[in-house]
């Protein structure tokens, strides 16, 4: 069983669904409303997603602004266009992961690691990928202005004449390489 928390239609809901890696058929999923739960209620909905095993789970376009999902588990994961504006996810797995046109603005992926990920369009300003492993990840026309990229290993990482960085960061210097669409 695994426990998810959505925002759709201007509402917060809670799902339970039997299993997060392959996609589930309507009704297979328990859903409710975040407001017929109680304070205790919430406090575990919001442990259960540290630390999640959501491999291979398609998010697309789901609202995930704010969401703490510190060490969770998603690579392979589709989180393509998806709201991840201040969303908190150190330590975080999404390697393999489908950011692509995903808003990962003011995001904290500190130490994530986002080996291979398709970041290609998403916004990353302000981001902080402090020691955030991005080897091999596809930056191609990704904005990742006002990002903290301390320490991150960019080896191998593909970007385009589409691509922003941050001041001061030189990503040849760094290992990128760039590559021709």
């Amino acid at each position: 069983m695994v426990a998810l928390l959505i925002r759709g239609g201007g509402c917060w809901r809670w799902g339970l669904c039997p299993k997060a890696s392959t996609p589930q058929p309507p009704g297979r999923c328990w859903w409710k409303m975040m407001t017929d739960f109680t304070r205790e209620e919430v406090i575990d909905i919001a442990r259960k997603l540290l630390r999640a095993d959501l491999r291979n789970i398609d998010l697309s376009d789901v609202e995930l602004s704010y969401a703490n999902l510190s060490g969770a588990n998603l690579s392979g994961a589709s989180l393509h266009e998806a709201n991840l504006i201040e969303a908190h996810l150190p330590y975080a797995n999404l390697s393999g992961a489908n950011l692509s046109g995903a808003n990962l603005s003011d995001a904290n992926l500190w130490e994530a690691n986002l080996w291979e990920a398709n970041l290609c369009g998403a916004d990353l300003s302000g981001a902080r990928l402090y020691k955030a492993n991005l080897n091999g990840a596809d930056l191609r026309g990704a904005n990742l202005n006002g990002a903290n990229l301390n320490g991150a290993d960019l080896s191998e990482a593909k970007y385009n004449a589409d691509t922003t960085w941050p001041e001061g960061v030189d990503p040849v210097a760094a290992g990128a390489e760039l590559v021709e669409d």
